[in-house]
């Protein structure tokens, strides 16, 4: 393949790369008025694009081999070197991010490659905390990791898009930046410096479309989200803790009423599973109290105990749990226990039978009735 490169340097892959993307972008006018106007305008306009679709898919396949060398042949360090950076310069990170769902499968596949190497790649003997690409993400073009985000939208780019996104997120300031966004569509997105970690955040920004994106997205637009938004949950656990501590009635309404509530199985059952290792974490114990201290949170939990699906009961019961074990209940927790506690006496011991190979299990439903029959009778103010 590189023979179609032989006069182009390594540098001038990204700088060609990034002019010819934009070809992609335009909207071709209807093919009705094309047609009306001269006949012959839609197969050359077709013409063009795919001509640009072959010359990118060619660029692209050049630069992962540069960057990755073949089985046959390895990489050239100072060759990487100079097209990593030529790749932040000319800022072909952001023209692919918009770009990939517009690409071909092969060369989706191979933007995928380039970003993952790109992100990871540390210059010999570098010292810095963060690749140069990552810090340059963020201190500079955020709008890399929004459009990213923004893939989901398609259900071409949401695979590649997510593996590049769980990526980038091993980086603390990656999610950060997700979370923290507040840009709307063509709008600047919010850059590491600009970041109030103690502002309420209005739920406008990349990270709040994540509910629609899991819940009303295709199959596997929707696993995929999933996937990134537990990843930006559990990764970095005391960025999380905080921003679910300054966010709590806006996040988790939405979580609750989105997510939990969910008419899809699989939603329903992982977003419950997820709300269960949140509350367990210990970094998130604040989090955890407040969940817990509200009532309408244990009558959303009592009732997918009650759910037709075996999965949804098992994973409402780990989060049913915490309401019970917390020796600090609130009065409102109380009093829906004890008004409850002769019918959840009766449908405990049954509840689940059939677990019987489970015993830990068996010991948390046996620990949950001795505390519900041991509740004193009258709630304490």
């Amino acid at each position: 393949m590189a023979f179609f490169f032989r006069n182009r340097t390594r540098p001038d892959l990204a700088k060609s790369a990034k002019e010819l993307l934009p070809r992609i972008w335009e909207t071709p006018p209807s093919q009705k008025v094309l047609h009306f106007t001269i006949p012959i305008l839609p197969l050359l306009i077709s013409n063009i694009l795919w001509q640009s679709e072959e010359e990118i898919a060619k660029l692209l396949a050049q630069i992962k081999l540069v960057l990755q060398g073949t089985q046959e042949t390895e990489s050239s360090p100072e060759q990487v070197a100079q097209l990593v950076t030529s790749i932040i310069q000319e800022d072909l990170l952001h023209f692919l991010a918009r770009s990939i769902h517009l690409l071909p499968f092969e060369t989706r596949k191979d933007t995928q490659a380039i970003f993952s190497y790109v992100l990871r790649f540390k210059p010999a003997n570098s010292t810095a905390s963060e690749p140069p690409a990552v810090a340059y993400i963020v201190d500079t073009r955020p709008e890399v990791i929004v459009e990213l985000c923004r893939g989901y939208e398609h259900r071409e780019s949401a695979m590649p898009c997510g593996i590049v996104l769980r990526e980038a997120l091993k980086h603390e300031s990656v999610a950060a930046i997700i979370l923290y966004d507040h840009s709307g569509q063509n709008e600047s997105a919010t850059k590491m410096d600009d970041i109030d970690f103690e502002a309420e955040q209005t739920g406008e920004g990349v990270f709040w479309n994540f509910f629609s994106w899991i819940d009303r997205g295709a199959f596997e637009v929707s696993t995929d989200a999933f996937t990134t938004f537990r990843e930006i949950l559990t990764k970095h656990k005391p960025l999380v803790s905080s921003y679910l501590t300054t966010n709590f009635g806006l996040f988790f309404s939405r979580y609750n009423e989105i997510l939990i509530k969910s008419s899809s199985y699989v939603t329903k059952r992982q977003s419950i599973k997820l709300l269960g290792e949140i509350l367990l974490d210990r970094a998130n114990y604040n989090v955890m109290t407040a969940y817990v201290d509200r009532g309408e949170h244990l009558k959303l939990c009592m009732n997918l105990l009650k759910d037709d699906r075996k999965m949804v009961k098992y994973e409402g019961f780990h989060v049913f749990k915490v309401f019970v074990a917390n020796p600090n209940k609130s009065v409102a927790v109380q009093r829906i226990l004890l008004n409850n506690r002769e019918r959840l006496l009766d449908f405990l011991p049954k509840f689940l039978e059939d677990r019987t190979d489970d015993d830990q299990f068996t010991d948390e439903k046996s620990f949950l009735i001795r505390q519900i029959e041991t509740m004193p009778p009258i709630s304490i103010d």
